[in-house]
């Protein structure tokens, strides 16, 4: 007895703070403890499922009781879940608790894998979503309706611990039972995901919310913890379609409130106001870093490097730093590889808001049109049905807004999908490019590809921007076509991160004879031109306001990106075909590897630039 005592007690300790966020009152706790523990399913003993059959001319719906589902064009039957135990159900029975299996766990890059893979997964949710299926082998037709209808019945979690590939969200559909359970804006039940570290297993949790009699609706809050009415509906649409194209699309930039807001979430403290260093043509220069690629090739003998940091006259990073404030302070003239306020740039949602400040209400054509899912739902949904009813495309991509190397990136025509995103983990939606510039590969045909440049930021005021000459091709694997949009050999073009996937290099100077050849009334000086002068637009209006609403300008701060863009078919004012620019993301800190494998003077170049402030021979192009 003790010894269940003391189990019970280390249950509580360690899942307190994941029942109290999730609203399980404490009075379950105990019963939820015994019921994991001995896995006892008994919800079959409370509750029984029930077909609802929509008659027509207005009259009341009609429960029979449950039968194998047959396909009717005009009534799609639905299932709803009833409390069937003679003496109800009491909220405040400790034994009122329920667990709820889970019929399918996966990551969305692997579903349609394992639809075609897992004996009897596709039959179960073929029947479980009401689509019908003939014969014994897969049907494509089949994968591709399960992969669009799954979004009406998918839930998500995300583990806390782990790589950032374990860290992509888990999506999951309850079982029969659970999947079956409707929306109410008034519901009966309360649920969450559960999961059971012991039994490396997750479950969905099932709880009253009050006292419910024989034959009572189990229901639950599809939209749990959202209050507004139009989030509430827009969160709705996928069971419930409703119009928004009345809604303004326009977004327009965030007030300073949403700028001081990041700032103090990122618990960044601004600096003090300071001179520029100066410093004797002959310092050599002590530079602490953890970054091994310059360790490993910073051998410019004006700069040393130190085990000390506080002796260090150069700080180069691979983290964020936060206090600035004690830094400009305490050592004004130590540089930095980094600015204040440089998310700004490096994470999207922030991208997007700045660079509104270019081109009107669509923003800059450097940019793909894009909508925050957690701020601009609404105007998200209202442009998207707009495009609709126009018959534009409407293919998009949701990126997390602060994940790189295409993890938990989606790309999708299908609306409930997208919204389903905003579940998840922090997203944006950008207009998918649906006509890119491609590139011929004679092994594999025509295929997407994308382009990294290397942007040196020497200092905000006055701008200073620098490119380096030599830029960075990735390709797709597979010929680019609007279909199988999850084949991410297809769609993405970052290969160096996946195994057992061919990694496609061409060196630059090798790229543009190539190119120019495939497209010889382009010429790559003039792409590089628009381009170039999309990173000035883009980097004047992300310094043009003070910080917080814009990079600070802090005298000691130098920083390293890379600009990761593509080419798009459009036309210009005279009609003419234009390769356009499309800024991709910014990233922080970059993955040097190719770049100090190829040229090995690399950092030595992008330490002059950003610390001496000499470009002679340093293989770069100032911008600004």
């Amino acid at each position: 007895m003790a010894h269940e005592e003391g189990a019970f007690l280390n249950f509580v300790k360690l899942y307190t703070p994941a029942l109290t966020s999730s609203g399980v009152p404490p009075h379950v706790w105990q019963s939820l403890y015994e019921k994991l523990s001995n896995e006892v399913f008994d919800a079959g003993e409370m509750f029984g499922i029930m077909q609802v059959e929509e008659v027509e001319d207005g009259e009341e719906t009609e429960n029979i009781q449950e039968k194998r589902k047959k396909p009717n064009p005009s009534h799609e039957p639905c299932y709803k879940v009833i409390v069937t135990h003679e003496n109800g159900l009491q909220a405040s029975n400790p034994q009122s608790i329920f667990l709820i299996d889970h019929a399918w766990t996966f990551r969305v890059e692997r579903a349609r894998e394992q639809l075609l893979q897992v004996p009897g997964l596709l039959h179960r949710m073929g029947n479980l979503m009401g689509i019908e299926f003939h014969g014994e082998v897969p049907d494509e037709g089949v994968v591709e309706e399960v992969l669009k209808e799954m979004w009406k019945y998918n839930q998500t979690y995300q583990l806390a611990q782990g790589t950032a590939e374990e860290k992509v969200p888990v999506w999951y559909i309850m079982d029969e039972f659970g999947s079956r359970i409707q929306h109410s804006d008034n519901p009966t039940f309360g649920t969450a995901p559960f999961f059971y570290m012991e039994q490396e297993i997750a479950y969905t949790l099932l709880w009253p919310l009050q006292n419910l009699e024989n034959g009572d609706e189990v229901s639950r809050d599809y939209t749990y913890g959202v209050s507004d009415p139009l989030i509430r509906k827009c969160m709705l649409l996928p069971w419930k379609p409703v119009d928004l194209t009345n809604v303004s699309c326009h977004v327009p930039e965030p007030p300073e409130s949403h700028y001081q807001a990041i700032l103090a979430e990122n618990k960044e403290c601004l600096p003090i106001s300071i001179k520029p260093l100066t410093c004797p043509k002959d310092k050599v220069f002590r530079v602490y870093t953890e970054v091994q690629q310059v360790l490993d090739h910073l051998n410019d003998p004006r700069f040393a490097f130190t085990a000390d940091e506080k002796e260090a006259d150069i700080l180069y990073s691979f983290s964020h730093i936060k206090d600035y404030r004690k830094l400009s302070e305490e050592r004004p003239h130590v540089l930095l590889n980094q600015f204040p306020c440089e998310n700004l740039l490096t994470v999207k949602d922030c991208l997007a808001s700045i660079a509104r400040r270019v081109g009107g209400p669509d923003g800059p054509k450097w940019l793909p049109q894009t909508f925050n899912l957690q701020t601009e739902l609404p105007q998200f949904i209202s442009y998207f049905q707009q495009r609709e009813w126009r018959d534009e495309d409407n293919h998009w991509i949701c990126k997390p807004w602060n994940l790189a190397r295409s993890l938990d990136t989606h790309v999708t025509n299908h609306l409930g999908y997208i919204i389903r995103q905003r579940e998840s983990i922090p997203k944006v939606v950008s207009k998918y490019i649906e006509d890119p510039v491609l590139f011929h590969r004679d092994d594999v045909g025509m295929v997407k590809f994308d382009i990294r440049y290397i942007v040196l930021l020497r200092s905000v005021k006055p701008l200073k921007l620098y490119a380096y000459d030599v830029f960075w091709l990735r390709f797709s694997n597979r010929p680019f076509a609007l279909d199988k949009l999850d084949d991410y050999e297809k769609h993405f073009t970052v290969m160096n991160y996946a195994q057992n996937v061919e990694l496609k290099q061409i060196h630059c100077d090798e790229f543009i004879p190539l190119f120019e050849k495939q497209y010889p009334e382009y010429s790559w000086k003039d792409i590089q031109a628009e381009i170039f002068k999309a990173f000035v637009e883009l980097f004047e209006v992300a310094t043009a306001k003070p910080a917080p609403l814009g990079i600070c300008d802090y005298p000691s701060s130098r920083a390293v990106y890379a600009i990761d863009l593509m080419l798009k078919w459009d036309k210009n004012s005279d009609g003419k075909k234009i390769m356009q620019p499309q800024i991709l993301e910014v990233n922080f800190n970059p993955d040097c590897a190719r770049a100090c494998q190829y040229h090995t003077t690399f950092f030595n170049d992008i330490f002059s630039v950003l610390f001496l402030d000499e470009t002679n021979n340093c293989n770069v192009t100032r911008t600004v």
